[in-house]
């Protein structure tokens, strides 16, 4: 068995923002996984906020063993990024050996297409206006936030759509005053979802305050440990593989996560639809999808997942699984 890791940087179509920087390009690192004559291919994001470097993700890598399994891996590397990457290409392999596809090997029911959120980044409310007027036919936004200046996004945001469902991720930009503040006027401008409004690690308020709307964890969770910390915080879970550590741990965590009682939203970093492909398996029966990362890209793999308008269809077989 050999690993490979290749970096690789896909154009965004136009520059995306969040409340912790700015980015016009998605860099991600492809693992090929190759045994008796056949390949499996994962993609992962290394991520600046959990620590992750492109540099040290593709070092973990390269340090795993020449022989693997798919339970193995879960052992010898932590959740993240690396664990995520080799995950997938593993399960890919393991299709392509069984000449079936991985929803058959995992033992879930044929995945069907499912609507995703659009993204609109971090901007002045005007531009965020006349994006969302670009596209308010789609029938779900999402909208970054997370400054103290939110109020005026919002407004423009819902002028531009008035039609669409809004939900909203302030990626832990708001204190516990700014979000009592804004909570009012989510519930009155139909958002339907706020996603992490507070730092991870200082979110207990929020078992304490009024939550009128569904509050979702997405950086206070990572994976089935991250549960138990959760309780009488959060109502919903946003399941990233890029968190969970790949397609393995995602499947368990939503099935615990639902178990528990959460709302189960499946997200994504911004990079290409090999990452996209295993999530869509996860995203089946989710209430909120939010996979439109290749949406979001000026170019993108060879045999891309099929998008019809915020319509996102199952991979394809030369693509992954």
């Amino acid at each position: 068995m050999r690993i490979a890791v290749t970096p690789e940087t896909f154009r965004l179509a136009e520059a995306f923002t969040i409340s912790r920087g700015s980015r016009t390009e998605a860099r991600v690192l492809t693992v090929h996984v190759t045994a008796q004559g056949l390949t499996g291919r994962g993609e992962c994001v290394p991520y600046a906020r959990y620590g992750e470097t492109p540099e040290a993700v593709a070092a973990a890598i390269e340090g795993l063993p020449g022989e693997l399994t798919r339970e193995g891996l879960q052992h010898l590397l932590p959740p993240g990024a690396a664990r995520n990457a080799v995950d997938c290409a593993l399960w890919d392999l393991a299709a392509k050996r069984a000449g079936r596809r991985v929803w058959e090997i995992a033992g879930l029911p044929a995945p069907g297409p499912v609507v995703t959120a659009y993204t609109l980044s971090l901007d002045t409310p005007e531009r965020m206006e006349a994006a969302a007027a670009r596209h308010a036919h789609r029938p779900l936004l999402k909208i970054k936030l997370g400054t103290a200046e939110d109020m005026p996004r919002l407004e423009a945001v819902r002028r531009g759509a008035p039609g669409a469902r809004i939900i909203v991720d302030a990626n832990e930009g708001w204190t516990a005053e700014i979000y009592r503040d804004l909570a009012p006027h989510l519930v009155r401008l139909g958002v339907e979802l706020v996603e992490q409004p507070l730092p991870a690690g200082a979110d207990e308020i929020l078992a304490e305050i009024a939550r009128p709307l569904p509050v979702c964890a997405d950086e206070s969770c990572h994976d089935r440990a991250s549960l138990a910390d959760l309780a009488g915080k959060y109502d919903a879970v946003n399941i990233k593989l890029d968190k969970t550590g790949g397609l393995t741990e995602a499947l368990a965590l939503r099935d615990l996560a639902r178990a528990q009682g959460y709302r189960i939203m499946v997200g994504c970093m911004v990079g290409s639809s090999l990452a996209m492909a295993p999530a869509v398996l996860v995203a089946q029966g989710a209430e909120v999808v939010d996979l439109d990362g290749p949406l979001l890209l000026a170019e993108d793999r060879e045999r891309p997942l099929r998008y019809e308008g915020s319509l996102v269809h199952p991979p394809e077989p030369a693509l992954w699984g």
